[in-house]
């Protein structure tokens, strides 16, 4: 079911403590930690901690967690003392996205192009 912790989930898992991560926020309704193959100097996910496949599926379920979601994009860039940075939500395979659980990619730290590679 939509929202429930699903087990073969590597971010349910990271929510759930199971499995590590190196953890740089985390709210009520939020995780937010270090990809473990970063493309920046600065790249944290930031994830609900309910578990919808895809950001569109999140924001049409939960418009107020998907919110939460980008607050804390936000929260982390200014941690990160980051002047720019990007947001990235990949929404599929052909996008890129490797993990089925809702997840904004944070970056910054060096110059980012336009468009995207």
């Amino acid at each position: 079911m939509a929202g429930e912790p699903q087990d073969d989930c590597l971010f349910c898992k990271i929510v759930a403590g199971h499995v590590p991560a190196t953890i740089v926020r985390e709210t009520e309704t939020t995780v937010a930690f270090r990809d473990i193959n970063p493309q920046a100097p600065t790249h944290v996910l930031v994830i609900p901690k309910a578990h919808y496949k895809n950001a569109a599926e999140l924001a049409a379920a939960e418009p107020v967690l998907a919110a939460d979601v980008l607050r804390e994009a936000q929260s982390v860039a200014d941690e990160e003392k980051l002047e720019s940075y990007r947001v990235v939500f990949n929404t599929g395979a052909g996008a890129g996205q490797t993990v089925w659980h809702a997840h904004a990619h944070v970056l910054g730290g060096r110059g980012l192009q336009w468009p995207p590679g």
